[in-house]
């Protein structure tokens, strides 16, 4: 039976050729797939860095805009944090909720 498999394919050279590719490809700790999974785990992170670099850019523009101006600055902290000049009364008007979801 080992008579039938050509002499290339007994060699030495070849078989050590395929071990190492099979090695390489499935068992080493940098093998194809885990490569895959870390480019695909690059794209994510670099598409949310771009997200939060937008984001930054859009908060430093916002506090710009907050800061030179004192009338916008009072109107958003009447709004996001319920300030209220001393002699004022604060009313919160709240949504009442479906109870039948």
């Amino acid at each position: 039976m080992l008579a039938r498999i050509p002499k290339f394919f007994r060699s030495f050279y070849f078989l050590f050729t395929i071990l190492f590719l099979v090695w390489m490809f499935f068992f080493d700790s940098n093998d194809f797939i885990t490569q895959y999974q870390m480019s695909k785990k690059l794209s994510e992170l670099e598409d949310e860095k771009e997200h939060y670099m937008q984001r930054i850019t859009q908060v430093q523009k916002d506090r710009e805009e907050l800061l030179s101006n004192s009338a916008l600055l009072e109107k958003y902290a009447r709004e996001k944090y319920q300030m209220k000049k001393p002699a004022e009364d604060l009313f919160i008007i709240m949504k009442k909720e479906d109870k039948a979801k």
